[in-house]
């Protein structure tokens, strides 16, 4: 493959690599805060909830300083200051005595926002308009590629105990960090920076764009709640494997890893030629209603085919978010573009905030009564919701299903 500029394979290689840190650590975290908070698993749950939440507020606030510091400094140095930061956190979680030192490393984590941001800007500072929404594809198939090999590599590590894979997290994002200060060159010249602007380094700023799509309001809605819906993967996956199927770390990591493979089959296989048959709109809803069916079955799924089978069904979900951003997209003149994809990045930072702390709570909740399927079922209630706003959206739009 020939690339635009030599920064894209580095850029590339590094999402991988800190994806992969990423996985690592997801299959033996709920091990972790048992140990030091010395509380049940299900009391681990709400703590879980609560330091992705830390890191979802740390890195709103923070996001825009961020990229109007790398519009300042240029991205080479704000990516080896993400790294640095990301190391320093997960070496802070493999050492950490307390839960206090938990929160601190995903406070330093969120406020680095480690590399995504970055890595885009990267991207588009060398790669031509034209070819960007391909160079943008590869980062997110490098983010997901990792995702897969990280909860695998993790359960394996968790053999040398539950804190070896934080070590090993802590590993990468250093051998990052070298990887980009040897190959990566700086890809925002001098004569293109501008100077540091609070006004625009603001998190308020971010909901602005939500007030310039108009006519999208209702399936803006219905996104937020999809994702806060989709947030009950990442914020109680770990804990419901081990309370509910009385799994271990390696089965966790094996889980995780065939999860995000479903998920990047889903949005390289199926997306297109299911929006090419069905249309934006019912594959949208195709996809809400096979995640609504698919929470509802882990409610009640006990043996590990019955959980591979939903994992394998639930690839269908990655149907979702693809089809409504393009519905909305085609929905939105071109001079708004702009505004509805910081519109629905300013939602993503919303759910990542409320998802977790209402996905643990709703696990705990039903933990503590014996039936630990209390999240998942909440995930399906919430897909029913976003089926019906999404269903009322586009018919009353448009008043068919196009």
């Amino acid at each position: 493959m020939r690339f635009e500029h030599r920064a894209v394979p580095v850029a590339l290689i590094a999402m991988l690599i800190d994806s992969i840190g990423f996985g690592i650590v997801l299959p033996v975290l709920p091990s972790l805060i048992v140990e030091l908070g010395r509380v049940p698993l299900a009391e681990a749950s709400r703590i879980g909830g609560y330091l992705l939440a830390v890191y979802a507020v740390m890195h709103f606030f923070a996001g825009p300083v961020i990229g109007s510091l790398s519009d300042r400094f240029g991205r080479r140095r704000v990516l080896l200051a993400s790294l640095g930061c990301f190391g320093v956190d997960y070496a802070l979680m493999a050492a950490a005595p307390t839960l206090t030192w938990l929160f601190v490393g995903r406070a330093i984590a969120g406020i680095a926002g480690a590399t995504y941001g970055p890595a885009n800007a990267v991207v588009a500072d060398v790669t031509p308009p034209e070819k960007r929404g391909a160079a943008f594809g590869l980062l997110g198939a490098a983010f997901g590629g990792g995702f897969i090999l990280g909860p695998a590599i993790g359960g394996l590590l968790a053999d040398f105990g539950i804190r070896a894979p934080f070590f090993a997290a802590a590993g990468l994002a250093f051998v990052n960090m070298a990887l980009i200060l040897a190959f990566m060159p700086e890809t925002l010249p001098p004569d293109r920076r501008r100077p540091f602007d609070w006004r625009r380094a603001n998190a308020v700023g971010a909901f602005a764009p939500l007030f310039q799509v108009g006519g999208a309001g209702v399936l803006l809605g219905g996104a937020l709640v999809w994702q806060i819906a989709h947030m009950v993967y990442p914020s109680t996956w770990t804990f419901f494997a081990h309370l509910a199927l009385g799994w271990d770390q390696k089965a966790v990591g094996w889980s995780l890893a065939a999860s995000g493979l479903s998920m990047m089959f889903a949005q390289i296989v199926l997306i297109r030629p299911a929006i090419k048959r069905f249309g934006e709109a019912r594959t949208a809803l195709i996809g809400l209603a096979s995640g609504a069916l698919v929470f509802a079955g882990y409610v009640f799924a006990r043996e590990p085919w019955q959980v591979y089978t939903l994992i394998a069904f639930g690839a269908l979900t990655g149907l979702v978010f693809p089809s409504i951003n393009a519905l909305l997209s085609s929905r939105v003149d071109r001079s708004n573009q702009g505004a509805l994809q910081g519109g629905m990045s300013s939602l993503a930072s919303v759910a990542a905030i409320v998802g977790p702390l209402a996905m643990t709570q709703s696990l705990a909740f039903g933990a503590d009564r014996g039936h630990a399927g209390g999240a998942f079922l909440l995930a399906s209630l919430l897909c029913c919701l976003t089926f019906a706003i999404f269903l009322f959206g586009v018919v009353r739009r448009s008043g068919k299903l196009a």
